[in-house]
């Protein structure tokens, strides 16, 4: 005999919108207390949930809530993500100007790209709506969206912040981390640049996805030039901002540094995610695997502001971080073995002469 629960799950394909939308309000504390109900009768309810995304707005709102919560689980994940029809349903939905549950969406896009098949998003294509001015390619639409949720100047319902983290999962991937440093036909824009500006917004969500985007794509070390090139995608001041506080640096320092770190305000701030400070710094420890971007670093100063940063934030995480770089950036080029010793961020007495030193792991 049926659980009240499990009868309530069932009301869910009720013909009736109202004891839907009654059943499916109830049923959202359980998609993560009790996944397995909406796993019944070779996953039933999950389907029912799938095409009741397409529901009266209050419906749909906690039905995508539901859906998030349960994406947590494995099976249930692999159900989502390589079900192309519902792929079609909500990547359709997500681009709509007036989608109300745009954001929900965003945030389910974001879970499904755990699955690693979920990278063939890049070759799907799909009509823009006119407002996104953007071409057929989802991931191209995706973007625009992110950027012009920035203002809200699309979907008033919408920021689409929680697209970031769908793209920093994207770019584990090496044929997705093509797709950010390779310019695109239909606006003739390197997809990495448009997020780059992301890196001080005043959402956390936006910060730390775009931080880890920006990390996952600076593992394709061909891409180096371009990265550290003023006239392409020039991302040293955009990782080195976020770091920087309201330190001062001595004249012949701050001469050097890039423009844009050399006039700072006296109240300005380093990120307050000591997390998103070290994904930074693991970027730049990524940069210096050539020679070119090394003696780079070392000419616009990078080395003074690890050095500061090691000394104002107390993680452990960033000092390590800060000490890993600090040895890449002071090291006798001449003999590779031999690093230079840096008394100004020593450690605290932890002999740490692992060969991993110098790896950094993926978000």
């Amino acid at each position: 005999m049926p659980t009240e629960l499990e009868e309530l799950v069932g009301f869910i394909a009720n013909p009736s919108q109202q004891i839907r939308l009654v059943a499916i309000e109830n049923l959202v504390p359980f998609s993560t207390s009790q996944p397995e109900v909406f796993k019944a009768d070779k996953f039933v309810p999950i389907k029912n949930l799938k095409l009741l995304v397409k529901d009266h707005p209050q419906i749909s709102e906690h039905v995508i809530t539901i859906l998030i919560n349960l994406s947590a689980d494995q099976e249930v994940l692999e159900n989502l993500a390589t079900d192309e029809k519902f792929l079609d349903t909500i990547l359709g939905f997500v681009v709509l100007p007036n989608e109300p549950n745009a954001n929900l969406l965003s945030m389910l896009l974001a879970n499904l790209a755990k699955w690693d098949a979920f990278q063939s998003i890049l070759a799907r294509k799909q009509a823009p709506p006119k407002e996104l001015g953007s071409d057929d390619l989802v991931m191209n639409q995706l973007m625009d969206l992110f950027v012009k949720g920035a203002e809200g100047t699309y979907n008033k319902d919408a920021d689409y912040d929680h697209l970031s983290y769908l793209f920093a999962d994207l770019t584990k991937h090496a044929e997705l981390r093509q797709y950010f440093v390779r310019k695109q036909d239909y606006d003739g824009v390197i997809p990495i640049t448009k997020l780059k500006v992301f890196t001080e917004h005043k959402s956390h969500v936006r910060r730390k996805g775009v931080a880890s985007t920006i990390k996952n794509v600076a593992f394709d070390v061909p891409s180096h030039p371009a990265f550290l090139d003023e006239d392409d995608i020039n991302i040293l001041p955009y990782v080195l901002l976020p770091i920087i506080g309201n330190e001062e640096f001595d004249e012949e320092e701050t001469m050097a540094m890039l423009p844009d770190l050399q006039l700072l305000p006296p109240d300005k701030e380093r990120d307050s995610d000591t997390a998103i400070i070290q994904t930074h710094l693991e970027t730049l420890l990524l940069l210096t695997t050539t020679r070119q971007a090394r003696d780079l670093m070392r000419t616009v100063q990078v080395y003074p502001v690890v050095r500061e940063t090691h000394k104002k934030v107390a993680d452990e995480g960033v000092r390590e971080a800060c000490e890993r770089l600090a040895n890449m950036l002071m090291r006798d080029e001449e003999d590779t073995a031999t690093q230079a010793p840096i008394e100004t961020i020593a450690g605290d007495g932890d002999d740490d002469d692992d060969d991993d030193d110098d790896k950094v792991v993926e978000v």
